[in-house]
């Protein structure tokens, strides 16, 4: 189904429902403050496993990052963060990041890369998947809706997204237009920051 909610005041049963049917197994795809993103419940095995389907990856060897409602949020999925790394995120959250972190063991199994055990999290500046993930409770999944166009990256009309995967997702919640610049992506894990994917938004360091 296609759901109209609006992002300067999401309609919470709009939010419940779409969080209950999370619960049950549901894929998702939503807005953010960059592109449009799949995702499900971290914890729905069935729900992950089909977004490696739709996604043609593999999850023991590609990154996933995880939406977050807030910094709070992420130390249950992190192990203790610096107090540099902390204040650094601080400055930049909610924002267009993701953040490579060192995984704790609340990472469900089926993410563990079996190299480097870290986990992307995210925390956009967007209230309808923060507000979907409070609800929630715990973190969503996320990856970005690709489209195959070369030249148009990613996807920024939901309308044309959901004609692409009604068949493969249950839900697409239609947010109004997306971007088409990615998150800007930090390596958090060494002495030092690196920036390995530039996007959108400026790291306030």
């Amino acid at each position: 189904m296609l759901l109209k909610i609006y992002p300067e005041n999401p309609n919470p049963k709009d939010i419940r429902y779409v969080a209950e049917e999370m619960r049950k197994g549901a894929v998702v795809i939503y807005p953010t403050d960059t592109v449009y993103g799949i995702g499900c419940d971290i914890n729905n095995a069935k729900a992950v496993e089909q977004i490696a389907r739709i996604k043609n990856i593999n999850l023991k060897k590609d990154h996933l990052s995880f939406i977050c409602y807030d910094l709070s949020h992420i130390s249950d999925y992190t192990k203790s963060l610096g107090n540099n790394t902390f204040k650094m995120m601080k400055r930049n959250l909610p924002g267009p990041f993701t953040f490579i972190l060192n995984a704790n063991s609340n990472v469900p199994k089926l993410f563990k890369n079996n190299n480097k055990k870290t986990v992307g999290i995210r925390v956009p500046d967007n209230n309808i998947i923060r507000d979907l993930v409070q609800e929630l409770g715990h973190p969503i999944l996320s990856t970005s809706v690709y489209d195959e166009d070369d030249i148009i990256e990613y996807t920024t009309d939901p309308e044309l997204i959901y004609e692409k995967y009604e068949k493969h997702v249950d839900i697409v919640i239609d947010g109004g237009y997306g971007g088409n610049i990615p998150s800007t992506i930090v390596e958090c894990t060494n002495a030092e920051y690196e920036i390995i994917r530039e996007g959108k938004g400026i790291l306030q360091l």
